[in-house]
């Protein structure tokens, strides 16, 4: 896609949408200005601490909403694309995703089960029932406690450290500016700093500043997730594991050098203060409980975000001229990030199918699939 003639364009936010921008924009030819409200050391943003799975059945399953089922299989085909453009030969792996469930929590294991195969459309698609054995040649190890779980493919997880480190090193490269510790307004064409009446003028201002727009977005609303990063060299995970539980979904996500990304909790609170107690006992507990190994694992990280969401959980992208607003990822950053980096550029690029149009569609009913995007 060439944009013509070169514009000058404004990102407001440099987490994974800002800096896929403007990494994809610099590309094509365009002067590209970056502002963060955040210092240089980027480290406690939620692409830094996220988990980074791609995994588009299980997130459909679990939401009973289908539009990031496509959408999310075509992400993971554009990630593998931007991977060989960035030579990350390494930050991609197509392992698929392990969903378990406690012997107790079978009921849960079964209805994860229903709703992925109600998905089921598309050939493509590979949920494969395990027993005992199945799962011990896949996770060896796993707890042998685990009677029963699910493959399913295609699903993937990346390297987000190794990806953003990567995207950091190509951007001071090219014709991308950073203004950090800089707090902004936007408006069509323009952006302002907050701290003085200094206003700058561009051909498109992209606000992509997730959370950090709740107060010029009045119905986006952040939501707390809790991480925990572990170190441990007595296990090896080739994929993500899921533990299906009657109250939380525990997902373990391994990353590289014995490093593991724990998760689960997911709160209707817009609190960013350090991780609870009680959160810190229910992730350690469940983790213990999938591999007892995990005991000894030290703890590197707690890792406390907001997920920038909209009432539906859905990503929208709204335009009007010289202004595009990109939000509301939820917990499907990577997942869906490919989808509005390409109609963000659409819009930039003069064409206006994209204007005002959300990744929704009437929800599952009665656990029904909807397929049309």
């Amino acid at each position: 896609m060439q944009l013509t003639p070169p514009l000058q364009i404004a990102i407001a936010g440099s987490g994974l949408l800002g800096r896929l921008l403007a990494w994809q924009l610099s590309l094509l030819g365009h002067k590209v200005v970056v502002y963060d409200k955040r210092p240089p050391e980027r480290d406690t943003s939620a692409a830094y601490t996220a988990a980074g799975m791609l995994a588009p059945i299980s997130e459909a399953a679990s939401s009973l909403n289908s539009n990031v089922l496509m959408a999310g299989i075509e992400s993971i085909q554009q990630w593998s694309l931007w991977c060989q453009s960035l030579n990350l030969t390494n930050a991609l792996h197509h392992g698929g995703s392990l969903v378990l469930a406690h012997p107790q929590d079978s009921a849960e294991l079964e209805q994860f089960n229903h709703d992925c195969r109600a998905l089921r459309d598309n050939e493509s698609l590979n949920i494969k029932s395990l027993n005992r054995n199945a799962i011990a040649e896949l996770e060896p190890h796993l707890s042998k406690s685990f009677e029963k779980g699910l493959w399913i493919n295609p699903e993937a997880h990346l390297d987000n450290r190794q990806l953003l480190n990567r995207l950091d090193a190509i951007l001071a490269t090219q014709q991308v500016t950073f203004n950090f510790n800089t707090d902004v307004n936007v408006g069509p064409g323009e952006i302002s700093e907050t701290q003085s009446d200094k206003i700058y003028r561009y051909d498109w201002v992209i606000d992509c500043r997730g959370a950090g727009a709740r107060s010029q977005l009045g119905q986006l609303r952040g939501v707390r997730g809790e991480t925990l990063h572990l170190h441990t060299r007595e296990i090896s995970l080739r994929r993500p594991i899921r533990l299906m539980h009657p109250r939380y979904q525990l997902y373990v996500v391994p990353k590289p050098e014995h490093r593991f990304v724990v998760g689960a909790t997911q709160l209707e609170s817009e609190d960013v203060s350090p991780i609870s107690l009680q959160s810190s006992l229910e992730l350690a507990s469940a983790v213990y409980t999938i591999a007892p190994a995990f005991s000894e694992a030290r703890v590197l990280e707690a890792g406390v975000n907001l997920r920038p969401a909209f009432r539906d959980n859905l990503p929208q992208v709204t335009t009007e001229p010289g202004l595009v607003i990109a939000n509301g990822l939820y917990r499907h950053g990577y997942l869906l990030a490919p989808l509005v980096v390409e109609q963000t550029i659409s819009i930039v690029a003069g064409n206006n199918n994209y204007a005002c149009e959300k990744l929704s569609a009437p929800p599952l009913t009665n656990r029904q699939a909807v397929y049309e995007i």
